[in-house]
């Protein structure tokens, strides 16, 4: 299914792009689209992990820089029977984590330093147990591209904006209407892309791995908390791939991009999944 969604994002973004640029240059600006499509899902698959660290302002760090951490994710994925996976972190004062990469053998598993300075070793086994579980369960190429075609729509809508606002001293009215279309457009394919079912099922197979439910449901709730106190400046179109929403703290037009089932009902499955043993 997660395959069938990445072909379904490809002509959808495909569509969208020729069809900006048929709004925008007619034929040949459709053509034009057709041809920055094709390149960008080529870019996107391959590329996709290192534009959502970029997004993020992550940097990936060896096990000299990171020693515990590094012992932690090791650990971790071997007991999910998974390849090393890189490691990398996120310069925001948010706890946070997500995972990216398009396979198990080409991914990343990302942590913000603020996690690392607010979790408990417990918790950040946890955490970083539900993102090798996104790794185990191979959401991330379907997450990872989507949440980079879903920016690509974004700024596909602000350079509409721009171009029809340019064309013929502002008569041009592609460029407003594009604009107001492209943004939701961007998060509906999202919201298609990632089910919330995603995160419930990465909980569980995460507990499975650190054999810690309520570890993961500690953190998850020190997690949310802290989004809705301190804002985390990305790009709304990657947000889906954190852990919890680390948009929490604003509203408006990041609300759309929202995936992310309510962190009480996660909790709640895991302290359940602990009583029954």
């Amino acid at each position: 299914m997660n395959n069938v969604k990445v072909f379904v994002l490809i002509a959808g973004l495909t569509a969208l792009l020729v069809a900006a640029g048929n709004a925008i240059g007619g034929p040949q600006g459709a053509m034009l689209g057709f041809l920055v499509a094709a390149v960008s899902n080529f870019a996107m698959y391959f590329s996709s992990a290192s534009m959502v660290l970029r997004s993020y302002g992550a940097q990936v760090v060896s096990p000299e820089q990171a020693p515990e951490l590094y012992k932690i994710v090791d650990r971790l994925r071997q007991r999910a029977e998974l390849p090393m996976p890189a490691v990398a972190i996120a310069p925001h004062r948010q706890p946070n984590a997500f995972a990216a990469g398009r396979n198990p053998a080409h991914s990343v598993v990302c942590v913000t330093s603020g996690l690392l300075d607010m979790l408990a070793v417990n918790e950040v086994e946890g955490v970083l147990a539900h993102e090798l579980a996104h790794v185990k369960n191979r959401d991330m190429l379907l997450q990872t591209f989507s949440a980079t075609l879903a920016g690509a729509v974004s700024n596909l809508a602000r350079f509409a904006y721009f171009t029809g606002s340019r064309i013929d001293d502002g008569r041009n009215p592609a460029g407003g209407p594009l604009m107001m279309m492209l943004g939701p457009a961007a998060a509906m394919l999202m919201q298609f892309a990632i089910s919330r079912q995603r995160e419930f099922e990465a909980d569980r197979v995460g507990a499975e791995i650190s054999g810690q439910p309520l570890s993961l449901a500690s953190a998850l709730g020190k997690l949310d908390q802290a989004a809705h106190r301190i804002p985390m400046s990305i790009p709304p179109a990657v947000a889906p791939l954190a852990q919890v929403n680390p948009l929490s703290a604003f509203g408006g037009m990041a609300r759309l991009f929202s995936t992310h089932p309510p962190v009480e009902e996660r909790i709640a499955r895991l302290e359940a999944m602990a009583a029954r043993g």
